[in-house]
C-alpha cells in the first residue's frame, strides 16, 4: 500500500497529525487556470497520477472552465490516468481514525473503486478542496467519515448511497434476460474480521439483478460514456444446474467506467493488475472467461455478468436536495465539519 501520500491542502494541525506517517511536503499556492488554453495542451507532458496536489487544484479549475460536458471531463480524466499502478486496499481514515491506518486519498496508485471515485469526484470539482469534500461524500454513507460508515459493499452500500450520482439501469437494459442474485451482507462480521472493530449491525439479506455476460450486447444501445459498470462475480458450486449463478452466490467484485472506442465499440476503463487500462468489453469478457473450468475446479470466483449505472444529469443539484446549500456535507467521526 502507498506510504508516500500527503495532505498538502489540509490545515496545519492535520498536517502535524500526519507527521509520523507521511513525508514533509512543500505547499504551492494554486495558480488560476486559463480557460482559453486548449485542454489537450495543458500539463500534457505527464499522466494524472504524477500530478501533485497543487497541480490537481489548477488542473481541475482549467478543466471545468474549458470543458462544459461532464461526461467528456470524466473520460478525459480517466484516460489521463491510464497507466496508474494498481494496488488494493489503499485508503483509510488516518488521522481521524486508526482502524484502517491508510490516508484519505491516493494520487499515485489506485484500485478499481479508488480509480472510479477519484475520477468522478474530480470531474465534478473546480479545485482541490472541492474534490476532497466530494470524494469523502461519495465514499461514506451520508458523508459521515469512518470505517464503519464507509461504503464497503458495492451492491448494498455504494450504489444505494450514491443514488444522487447514478441510478441502476440494469433491469431496464436486461429486460427478460435479467438475472437475480442474493447475498448475505454481514457488516458487523466484516468489520470485526477486517478491522477488529465491534459494531452491532443487523445482517441484511440483499437481492439484486445483473445482465449475464453472454447478453452484454443488449447494453450497447443504452450506456453512455462515463456510466458505471459493476462486474458481478461468484463461485460455481460442484454439479450445479446451468443457471445464471450456478447454484452459488454472487457479488460485485470489480467496477469500471463506460467508454467507447473510435469505432464506437463498448469499452471499459478500470484499475486492475498491473495498472489502469482501457479495453473493449469484449476483450475483458474473453480474458475473464478463458479459464472458467480451472476457476470452477478450484472454487475460485468467475465472471457472471454486469450491472450498469446511468449518471444523473444534475448530480450536484440532487446532492443539494439531500445535504442542503452547503453540499457536499461531510462530517468527522466526532461530528465536526470536514474542512479540507
Amino acid at each position: 500500500m502507498s506510504r508516500s501520500l500527503g495532505f498538502r491542502f489540509l490545515p496545519t494541525a492535520l498536517a502535524l497529525a500526519l507527521a509520523l506517517t507521511a513525508p514533509r511536503l512543500t505547499t504551492a499556492a494554486p495558480v488560476a487556470a486559463s480557460a482559453s488554453e486548449p485542454i489537450h495542451a495543458f500539463d500534457s507532458s505527464k499522466p494524472l497520477y504524477e500530478f501533485t496536489e497543487p497541480e490537481i487544484d489548477r488542473y481541475l479549475a482549467h478543466l471545468q472552465a474549458s470543458e462544459p460536458d461532464w461526461r467528456k471531463r470524466i473520460l478525459h480524466l480517466a484516460r489521463k490516468n491510464i497507466g496508474q499502478p494498481y494496488e488494493i486496499y489503499l485508503l483509510g481514515e488516518l488521522p481521524f481514525e486508526t482502524h484502517d491506518p491508510q490516508p484519505l486519498y491516493s494520487l499515485g496508485k489506485s484500485d478499481c473503486v479508488v480509480f472510479a471515485e477519484h475520477t468522478l469526484a474530480m470531474s465534478l470539482s473546480h479545485d482541490w478542496p472541492g474534490f476532497m469534500r466530494l470524494l469523502q461524500r461519495i465514499r461514506y454513507r451520508d458523508g459521515l467519515l469512518g470505517v464503519a460508515t464507509r461504503n464497503h459493499f458495492t451492491e448494498a452500500d455504494w450504489n444505494p448511497s450514491n443514488r444522487w450520482l447514478a441510478r441502476d439501469l440494469t433491469t431496464e437494459i436486461a429486460g427478460d434476460r435479467t438475472a437475480v442474485f442474493t447475498s448475505k451482507i454481514d457488516r458487523g462480521r466484516f468489520l470485526k474480521n477486517r478491522y477488529h472493530l465491534t459494531v452491532a449491525l443487523p445482517v441484511e439479506e440483499f437481492r439484486d439483478t445483473f445482465l449475464p455476460y453472454a447478453d452484454v450486447a443488449l447494453a450497447a444501445p443504452h450506456v453512455r460514456d462515463g456510466d458505471l459498470i459493476n462486474i458481478v462475480r461468484g463461485v460455481v458450486r460442484p454439479n450445479a444446474p446451468a443457471n445464471p449463478i450456478f447454484g452459488g452466490n454472487a457479488w460485485i467484485g470489480h467496477v469500471g467506467l463506460v467508454a467507447h472506442g473510435p469505432d464506437g465499440e463498448l469499452h471499459i476503463i478500470h484499475s486492475a493488475e498491473p495498472a489502469v487500462r482501457e479495453e473493449s468489453l469484449a476483450h475483458f469478457i474473453a480474458r475473464e472467461t478463458a479459464d472458467l473450468a480451472t476457476r470452477d475446479a478450484h472454487g475460485k470466483p468467475r465472471l457472471f455478468g454486469f450491472k450498469f449505472l446511468r449518471l444523473e444529469n444534475a448530480p450536484l443539484d440532487n446532492l443539494r436536495q439531500l445535504d442542503g446549500p452547503d453540499a457536499p456535507r461531510v462530517t468527522l467521526p466526532g461530528g465536526a465539519k470536514f474542512t479540507p
